[in-house]
Order: C-alpha cells, then sequence, then structure tokens
C-alpha cells in the first residue's frame, strides 16, 4: 500500500491509521503564526463509525488504502440482512441493513449496487445516485401558490418523506437524488 505524506489526504481517501480503516470526511490545512503547518483531518472508522480528528504535519506518513469495488444485485432481505449477488461470479454476500442507514428505503428489489470490498471484508455499500419512486401521497395544487419558490411535504412508496415541487400530484413517479435524500425531478 503506498505512503503518502499528511499534507497529501483529501476528503474520500481511505487511510490505516491507528489499527483502523479511516475514511477521511472533512480535511482542513492550517498554517498557523508559528510553527509548522498541519492538515486537521476529520475522519470516520469504516468498520464501527466512530470519528475522529488528528493532525497530521506534511513529514508525517500515513498508509493509504484502495478499496475494490465490486458491482452486485440486490436480491432479499431477512432478520436484517441483506442477501446480494456478484453479478460475474454470481457468489452470494450477507450484509447488515445498518450499512446503509437511512438510505435503506431506497434499496429496490434486483438493483445494482457498489460494494466495496478490503481484501474480502465488505466495508460499504453505495446506491445509485438517483432512484425512481411514486408518490403516495400529498397536498392538492393550490393555484397561485407558485409566484414563490415553495416546496410540498409529499410521501413516497417506501415511507420517507421528501418535499416536492407544487406541481408534483399523487401517484406520479420521481427521480430522488439517494445522497441528500431530496426530490431531483419528474421521471
Amino acid at each position: 500500500m503506498p505512503k503518502i505524506n499528511g499534507n497529501e489526504i483529501r476528503p474520500g481517501n481511505i487511510l490505516e491509521h491507528n489499527g483502523g480503516l479511516w475514511a477521511a470526511v472533512k480535511v482542513d490545512h492550517v498554517k498557523p503564526g508559528k510553527g509548522g503547518a498541519f492538515a486537521q483531518v476529520e475522519m470516520k472508522n469504516l468498520r464501527n463509525g466512530s470519528k475522529l480528528n488528528e493532525r497530521f504535519r506534511s513529514a508525517d506518513k500515513v498508509e493509504r488504502v484502495r478499496l475494490e469495488q465490486r458491482d452486485q444485485q440486490f436480491l432479499f432481505e431477512t432478520d436484517g440482512m441483506l442477501t446480494f449477488m456478484d453479478s460475474e461470479t454470481y457468489d452470494q454476500i450477507a450484509l447488515p441493513a445498518e450499512l446503509l442507514g437511512d438510505r435503506r428505503p431506497f434499496l429496490q428489489d434486483g438493483m445494482t449496487v457498489h460494494i466495496e470490498y478490503y481484501g474480502e471484508e465488505a466495508l460499504n455499500v453505495s446506491l445509485p445516485q438517483k432512484v425512481t419512486c411514486r408518490i403516495v401521497e400529498t397536498e392538492p395544487v393550490v393555484k397561485g401558490q407558485t409566484a414563490a419558490n415553495s416546496f410540498k411535504p409529499a410521501l413516497l412508496e417506501n415511507g420517507v418523506r421528501v418535499m416536492v415541487p407544487p406541481f408534483v400530484g399523487q401517484d406520479e413517479e420521481i427521480v430522488v437524488n439517494t445522497e441528500t435524500m431530496e426530490y431531483a425531478e419528474r421521471a
């Protein structure tokens, strides 16, 4: 694994630090008036989700880890475990539903997701950036409400509430951004 200097750490980098695997969430480069410059790095543990703030000087060497990404298809869920199948080897893997967190309702049957592996250990599941959902409940359109940029609440078929523009009605399909969990466009 390549070693990088402390000042080369960028958000999104995966680092091996203190015997754990950490994702750099936020990086601030600080140059104090006295002393040498350093990078203030906010990191998240990929195994247990804990957070850590660490300072790295430019002379510090850090182990950078590359995770292997594999596309896998979602099959089913049983007892809080999600089962995925590798589309090339047809191997199946069961992962805890907590890996997806609050994005879990957007996982649909047969959906292809990216799973990041460190060796044979699955660390992260990434959904497609945009998912199509159907609105099951929303308020009717009120005339004259389009003058200001206003949004109204809507309940999706998967139980998630999102804010939608006033022109979107019940039983319509919309595209939702899974990263921000917001309305993107009509389907």
